[in-house]
């Protein structure tokens, strides 16, 4: 079997808010003189080596191990999960 790195990528759909996010951007972008920075949206990434027979069973199970487990929550939270290469 062979090893991949699967990335989990977890943030607030895009009518929560985002206090972390509002915070960068008033705090430390504005403030740091990009005042062309519209908007900031945080995020959480977690990366997973799994190993499997293919590229979509690595990610399948990831997103099943997500779902089961509640790595996220799906009522305020959108999870992204890409395989990101092969070790």
């Amino acid at each position: 079997m062979a090893k991949y790195l699967v990335q989990v990528v977890i943030e607030n759909k895009p009518y929560i808010n985002d206090p972390e996010g509002e915070t960068i951007h008033r705090d430390l972008v504005v403030k740091g003189g990009y005042s062309n920075v519209s908007s900031v949206r945080s995020a959480k990434m977690l990366k997973m080596v799994v190993s499997s027979k293919s590229e979509k069973d690595a990610e399948q199970t990831v997103k099943k191990l997500c779902e089961e487990l509640r790595i996220f929550n799906p009522v305020v939270s959108d999870c992204a999960v890409k395989t990101s290469s092969k070790i």
